[in-house]
């Protein structure tokens, strides 16, 4: 924290100093700081915050600093892919008309990186970006396992709709296993009751027995005078039939 505190008066110094020049210095370079200012600001603030992220100290730094939060987060978000740092260098600097955007050059234990830090015209920190250098190699891989990521993703979730789509053709089976099931649970429907027989059946029955006896008699009449007698029990009616028409009249 002392450090830090102790980049951040050494540059207001050299910047006010700056600042105090003739108004041509500041026509010709635009800016109120020259470039070994920005350069040297610019490693000693990026120093400072990987010194409080290594000390976990992060949070408690933007709290008294909240101006320096966004550059705190970027420094942090890098740094599981850098790695140990073994070595911090600014390395060039971009001096425009109203800001200076310094290149800070970082030697990782894992991956190396650059930091661009963009002061304002007034020496007020304006962003820090770091970005992580990969090799070409690692960046093949990577996109090799995106896409394979991607397309067995769309693969598993086709297959899905193939197999539930396949799913539908036992719909109706269920169905018709639903619906034995249910009449197989349905109570039996109670037997109809037999008809009774009519009494006018007996009363033809017992006609019937008169009918055949007065028929008989008359047949044994007709043969004792046709001189071919035979006795009642020599001859069987076998049946009856009723004949309709004019006989039911007589």
């Amino acid at each position: 924290m002392k450090k830090f505190l102790l980049v951040l008066g050494m540059a207001a110094c050299l910047f006010g100093m700056t600042a105090c020049g003739d108004d041509a210095y500041v026509a010709e370079n635009f800016l109120p700081y020259g470039e070994d200012e920005a350069m040297e600001a610019a490693q000693g603030l990026f120093e400072t915050i990987v010194q409080v992220v290594d000390e976990g100290q992060a949070k408690a730094f933007v709290q008294t600093y909240p101006d320096l939060a966004d550059a705190v987060g970027s420094v942090e978000g890098s740094m599981s892919e850098i790695g140990a740092v073994n070595s911090v260098q600014s390395t060039a600097v971009d001096m425009g008309a109203e800001e200076a955007a310094v290149t800070v050059s970082v030697d990782g234990a894992s991956h190396d990186a650059e930091a661009v830090v963009i002061y304002d015209s007034q020496g007020q920190l304006v962003s820090l970006t770091v970005n992580v250098i990969k090799p070409l190699s690692e960046l093949m891989t990577n996109a090799a396992l995106n896409t394979l990521l991607g397309m067995g993703t769309v693969f598993a979730v086709l297959i899905l709709i193939a197999w539930i789509i396949s799913l539908f053709k036992n719909i109706n089976k269920l169905q018709g296993a639903m619906g034995k099931k249910k009449q197989a649970e349905a109570p039996a429907p109670a037997p109809a009751p037999i008809p009774a027989v009519p009494a006018a059946e007996e009363e033809a029955a017992e006609d019937d027995g008169e009918l055949v006896a007065v028929i008989a008699a008359a047949i044994a009449a007709y043969e004792s005078e046709t001189g071919t007698a035979a006795e009642p029990g020599e001859f069987v009616v076998r049946s009856i039939r009723r004949r309709s028409g004019r006989w039911q009249k007589a």
